[in-house]
């Protein structure tokens, strides 16, 4: 079994259409003003680095676009690891670049690794970890409605004076007519492709060097949870910011498992044997609770379900035990930042008795899982599959949250 992390990574299914939106992450500054002594994007926020979260939000886009990384030469193989491990993002085929002296190099490199079928382009810094995948979204959509560059902005609320000589004001401005730019910012990828072609000098985003081709950039609003992390002062705003979400710690999941009865085999549930009842039909050994569980768990941290990440035709898992699928599930659900806080079931048939063997189940289960276990089983009143006693079924939640602590990876932390 062990190995079946491997599984997680999602296969790319070879008959989907080709991506039409690449987003550039970049993530190869150095990051001096933070003064951490490793590059800003590898220096951890919450637990984790900050590239792992700006990973998650494009993991929660609607389309799956190319990525293209931008990172410093010292930190290729860690930032595939960190790939690797975001639910949702195709690892395999992301690319992986080494970064410029400059952000604008890096863009322009990025740029070269682009797939043909590529017409819009997102550049995003990874400075800006919390960025909601709404926002990615709205841009591409944007671009691909107006044929036109698009950037995010939030209104300005302070008063803005500018400065002359001796640092004496020279005039305040109309901060209606301001705004505070963000990213993500998009671009058809022929104009940003032209823009830096044709740059002579370094911009500070590439809504500078589009304008400068004289072509038009539209803002849309941007959102707060997008603001950039430079100084250590940052980066704590940006830990608060994180433990004021809710969603940021916690995640539900759901999960169910169905069995026919099968004659000759035994009966395992909520990994206990169960003798004299008839057993489970099913590759392994049919437990639904034990399966339901693991469902609810992955599901919790977006890495699909149980025949997804472990398979139904492997020889390996023939007539292996629930408690084998939960210890594999609930260290995959580490490996990805989470601990199990507390996990609920409900158990679906005429028979066997749940009742009668609650307490053990829970008891087992909890010491398998090493959090709160709850069971509890019903009837379906006679209706369907289960009242007619072909088979029984289990509908588990487990709560998860973020880890604490994390155990060390690959970048030594």
């Amino acid at each position: 079994m062990r190995g079946a992390t491997r599984r997680v990574e999602r296969v790319t299914d070879s008959t989907a259409p080709a991506p039409t939106v690449a987003v550039i992450l970049l993530a190869a500054g150095e990051g001096l003003r933070l003064g951490r002594g490793e590059p800003k994007a590898f220096v951890h926020l919450a637990g984790r680095p900050i590239l792992a979260h700006a990973l998650e939000s494009l993991a929660g886009m609607r389309a799956h676009p190319q990525i293209v990384l931008a990172v410093p030469p010292s930190h290729e193989a860690i930032a595939r690891e960190l790939l690797r491990g975001v639910p949702g993002l195709d690892a395999e085929h992301a690319t992986i670049v080494v970064g410029g002296a400059s952000r604008q190099a890096s863009v322009r490199i990025a740029l070269a690794h682009l797939a043909p079928s590529i017409a819009t382009v997102l550049v995003h810094d990874a400075a800006r970890p919390l960025t909601p995948a709404v926002i990615f979204d709205s841009v591409a959509a944007e671009v691909e409605r107006t044929g036109e560059g698009v950037i995010t902005g939030l209104a300005v609320s302070d008063t803005i004076k500018r400065l002359g000589p001796d640092d004496r004001v020279a005039e305040t401005l109309d901060r209606s007519q301001l705004t505070a730019v963000q990213t993500p910012q998009g671009f058809p990828r022929a104009w940003l492709e032209e823009g830096h072609a044709r740059a002579t000098e370094d911009h500070t985003d590439d809504a500078a060097l589009v304008s400068d081709l004289g072509m038009p950039v539209r803002v849309i609003a941007g959102d707060q949870l997008a603001s950039k992390i430079t100084t250590t002062w940052e980066l704590r705003r940006t830990e608060e910011m994180l433990q004021r979400d809710p969603a940021s710690t916690i995640r539900v999941g759901t999960g169910t498992d169905v069995h026919a009865f099968h004659p000759d085999a035994e009966l395992w549930l909520g990994g206990l044997l169960w003798p004299g009842e008839a057993g489970l039909a099913g590759h392994s050994d049919g437990d639904v609770v034990a399966h339901a569980i693991c469902d609810a768990m992955l599901s919790a941290v977006r890495l699909g379900d149980v025949g997804e990440v472990f398979g139904t035709s492997d020889p390996r898992l023939e007539g292996a035990r629930g408690d084998v699928f939960l210890a594999e599930t609930l260290q995959l659900v580490h490996e990805h930042g989470y601990e199990l806080v507390n996990v609920s079931v409900q158990v679906v048939g005429e028979r066997p008795r749940i009742s009668s063997r609650r307490r053990e189940v829970e008891a087992h289960l909890s010491a398998v899982l090493g959090a709160s276990v709850s069971v509890a089983g019903t009837t379906s009143d006679a209706l369907g599959f289960t009242g007619r006693g072909e088979g029984v079924a289990a509908i588990a939640t487990a709560l998860v949250r973020a880890a604490t602590s994390q155990p060390a990876g690959p970048h030594g932390a």
